[in-house]
């Protein structure tokens, strides 16, 4: 006759939480190299979940279809427009070299008078501008020209960094397109394994969490449309050239992240080295008014998606970003809804009457 195990061994409890810890612990070392771009799949499947069932009700119910459409509109979005720009600082590094040269050759225009007279900086911007303005331009050329060769360097270290980038979006778009086909399956899991750790708070939370990544996205994507269209307005009013192709690029930089102000400061400076002083200051502030909107708007437009206090939308943005990078403008709302969710369950449950 055997002897039943004790209800409460400790050793045998601990062995095996050391085993379950080293096999997770061993799986993501293992998945490590795909981790960033199952995180992109993962976030883009869920912010464009709906678009893929749209799709899928127009192309007569076919799931495959939905998912070749999709995956090629990523693959526009995404891969498209960063192998166009590696081409581009490949082939292009010399003309840009030129540019900057004949940009230093140019004589140094004088200051407006409103930007001397501002308190405090005014005078000494007039003084170290007449500085720059009093040597003459072949004097500047020759001392910028030796940085032009790691200038060149830069851009070409740029285009390998990109290259890179284009190997981790290819990979996205597989993994996403992998999530678009079979999508419910894997939600069910999530919903399963969720609702096994915490029951329906755990798919409140999947739920949720799902909502805050549609909001963020929404918000990054209108805020960054909104401050391009914005954008190319302003520069087709001062007389910018290719306001198109520029208010393009600032919705790259916008959805990056960067925002738009280095077209934007980069059309003043040309305006003003051109002698439009007027229209360059003009420019510059509507560029300041641009500049803030993502502070405003892109807050609002993700809690439109997440049930959540406005005050953590804020504070996962800005934290998640700062903490994380780009993905952690996606993760950090989504942290801040888990624990949010979790804490007002546990709160609920601790001030139900017992039966």
């Amino acid at each position: 006759m055997t002897t039943p195990l004790p209800a409460w061994d400790l050793t045998r409890i601990l062995l095996a939480v050391v085993a379950v810890g080293g096999l997770i612990a061993a799986s993501f070392w293992v998945l490590r190299p795909f981790l960033p771009a199952v995180i992109w799949a993962t976030m883009i499947v869920v912010a464009t979940w709906p678009a893929l069932r749209a799709v899928e009700a127009r192309l007569w119910g076919r799931r495959s279809l939905a998912v070749g459409v999709m995956t090629l509109g990523m693959l526009a979005v995404m891969a498209v427009p960063l192998t166009v720009a590696i081409v581009t600082i490949v082939d292009r590094a010399d003309l840009v070299i030129g540019w900057m040269r004949s940009l230093a050759e140019r004589p140094v225009p004088a200051l407006p008078d409103w930007v001397v007279g501002l308190p405090l900086v005014g005078p000494r911007l007039a003084t170290e501008w007449q500085k720059v303005a009093s040597t003459r331009p072949e004097e500047i050329a020759g001392r910028v020209t030796p940085y032009l060769a790691g200038i060149v360097r830069w851009l070409i270290g740029q285009a390998g960094s990109l290259g890179a980038l284009l190997v981790q979006l290819l990979l996205t778009v597989a993994v996403a397109a992998m999530l678009y086909a079979r999508g419910e399956t894997v939600a069910r899991g999530v919903l399963a394994f969720a609702r096994r750790l915490a029951g329906a708070a755990g798919e409140r939370v999947v739920v949720l969490s799902a909502g805050a990544i549609r909001g963020v996205a929404l918000g990054i994507v209108v805020t960054a449309l909104v401050q391009a269209v914005v954008g190319g307005i302003g520069l087709a009013v001062t007389g910018v050239p290719h306001p198109l192709l520029l208010g393009s690029i600032m919705f790259l930089l916008a959805v990056a992240q960067v925002g738009p102000m280095p077209v934007l400061l980069g059309a003043v400076v040309w305006l003003y080295m051109s002698g439009q002083t007027v229209w360059a200051a003009v420019l510059l502030v509507w560029s300041l008014v641009i500049g803030t909107l993502d502070n405003f708007l892109r807050p609002v437009l993700i809690r439109t998606g997440a049930d959540l206090p406005f005050v953590l939308i804020f504070a996962g943005v800005l934290g998640g970003m700062l903490a994380f990078g780009l993905i952690g403008l996606f993760v950090g709302p989504v942290v801040l809804a888990v624990t949010y969710t979790l804490l007002v369950a546990w709160v609920t449950e601790g001030d139900r009457p017992p039966v």
